[in-house]
C-alpha cells in the first residue's frame, strides 16, 4: 500500500522552529520526487520545498529560503522539513508529495503534478 504520513506539525510562536517528517511505504522514496506542499485556507496547495531533479538540489519557495531546509534518508523512508524562524505566515497545512520523475529525471513543480499525497499536518504560528 502506497502511503505517506506526516508528522511533526503544531502550534509554536513567531522565530520558532519546527520539524516535520513524512513516512513513505510501500514505495522507494530514492526513486520518487519528493517534496512539500502548504494550503492556506480557500487557496490553492502550493510548494514550499521540492527536488528540481531526482536525487539532485531543492527549490524552494521564496518566502522559505534560508529559513526551511528538506532532507531525507532514503534507507529510512523518511522526508523532513526543518522549520526555522517560524512566522505568523508560515500558518497552513503543510503536505508531503511523491511522484515518478520526468524521462529525464526531473521533477514537476507544480501539486497537481504528484500522486502520492500524505494527510497534512497543521502548523500554526501566532504569539
Amino acid at each position: 500500500q502506497v502511503q505517506l504520513v506526516e508528522s511533526g506539525g503544531g502550534s509554536v510562536q513567531p522565530g520558532k522552529s519546527l520539524t516535520l517528517s513524512c513516512a513513505a511505504s510501500g514505495f522507494g522514496v530514492g526513486s520518487h520526487c519528493m517534496g512539500w506542499f502548504r494550503q492556506f485556507p480557500g487557496k490553492e496547495r502550493e510548494s514550499v520545498a521540492r527536488e528540481n531533479i531526482l536525487g539532485g538540489s531543492h527549490v524552494y519557495a521564496d518566502s522559505v529560503k534560508g529559513r526551511f531546509t528538506v532532507s531525507r534518508d532514503n534507507a529510512k523512508g523518511l522526508l523532513y522539513l526543518q522549520m526555522n524562524n517560524l512566522k505568523p505566515e508560515d500558518t497552513a497545512m503543510y503536505f508531503c508529495a511523491a511522484t515518478l520523475p520526468r524521462y529525464d529525471a526531473g521533477c514537476p513543480p507544480l501539486a497537481d503534478d504528484y500522486k502520492v499525497w500524505g494527510q497534512g499536518t497543521q502548523v500554526t504560528v501566532s504569539s
